[in-house]
């Protein structure tokens, strides 16, 4: 039997029952301005004028104080509707999306900036998607109201990304997404794969689709970012890279890799001996910088190239335990 619990005001009608919910509204709350009442009103009326039953995990990335004290206060009103996990210190939204698909009850995943970043009303849109058969959903901010410097960031970063993944998404920042459960099980999340997801299940063979939504508001710096940031980025659109192209041959990336490195190394060494020979040996060929700069290249390509076979090996062991496609039917 269900019963309708009274909600108090700004917060939406919660009703409890013992079935499994239709949606679960993953909120990390990284800040103590997270706006989490407004989240779910927003949300959670919404989804209730489609038809969807849900329930939201928050998930405190190491944050405590007034609102954990205000979010555990709604979990008890709202009969575990809304369901809190803290993590002891900060671990970044990976962690945070992680720990909350482990505990998520729901058969689709809805995840959310800590604030209403788009146009609630968008979600008619990615749920009319998921009727028609996607698997995920992410969503373009349309009409973005951030400054012009964070759009040319952002339309560099996803342009990168189009290109190593080969799909056409725009707006990979945007963090609004529903997904399937099944998705969810073929996928490992860590670092800032967070913000990759959407690629990650392209590649995986599953159908994503992007959906745009009106942009409201965005939180976050409008000014260019530190080399670190750059850096970080740089090197998870390379991991993103090796993931999509290289995860099942790895001796394809180290040896190509490897083998120019030995190739450019030894036309070094060459040169250095071809001199030393005609000059009839009358200087110390070991003390030649293009022969010693060609025998390190040769020697870091040789050990890079090991790395490869290594991986080969690896991925051969575990290969009954890993698949790269995915069974959409079976006809018989």
């Amino acid at each position: 039997m269900t019963e309708v619990v009274q909600p108090a005001q700004s917060e939406p009608t919660v009703l409890v029952s013992n079935a499994a919910p239709d949606v679960t509204i993953v909120l990390p709350v990284q800040t103590q301005k997270a706006e989490i009442d407004n989240v779910l009103a927003a949300l959670g009326s919404t989804l209730e004028q489609l038809g969807y039953t849900w329930e939201c995990i928050l998930v405190f990335d190491g944050i405590k104080g007034r609102l954990w004290d205000h979010a555990t206060a709604l979990q008890e009103r709202t009969r575990d509707q809304v369901r809190t996990i803290a993590l002891h210190k900060a671990f970044g939204e990976s962690v945070c999306l992680s720990s909350a698909f482990e505990h998520a009850r729901g058969g689709l995943i809805l995840t959310t900036p800590p604030y209403v970043q788009t146009d609630p009303d968008g979600l008619r849109s990615i749920f009319e998607s998921i009727d028609d058969g996607a698997d995920f959903v992410t969503t373009w901010r349309a009409g973005r109201v951030d400054s012009k410097l964070n759009q040319l960031q952002s339309f560099a970063f996803n342009w990168i990304v189009r290109k190593v993944v080969g799909a056409s998404f725009h707006d990979l920042n945007s963090t609004l997404r529903v997904m399937r459960r099944e998705v969810l099980d073929q996928m490992t999340i860590y670092g800032s794969m967070y913000r990759y997801l959407p690629a990650v299940a392209y590649r995986q063979g599953f159908r994503v689709d992007e959906v745009r939504v009106r942009h409201l508001t965005e939180w976050g710096s409008t000014s260019v970012f530190g080399p670190g940031i750059y850096l970080r980025r740089a090197l998870d659109v390379l991991g993103l890279m090796f993931l999509a192209r290289f995860t099942h041959k790895p001796l394809r990336f180290f040896g190509s890799l490897g083998g120019f490195l030995m190739f450019t190394g030894g036309l070094l060494a060459g040169v250095a001996l071809l001199e030393w020979v005609l000059r009839s040996g009358d200087f110390s060929l070991y003390k030649t910088p293009f022969f010693l700069v060609g025998v390190l290249m040769g020697v870091l390509g040789a050990q890079i190239v090991g790395f490869g076979l290594v991986g080969e090996i690896i991925v051969f062991t575990q290969a009954r335990n890993v698949r790269e496609y995915r069974i959409e039917r079976i006809y018989e």
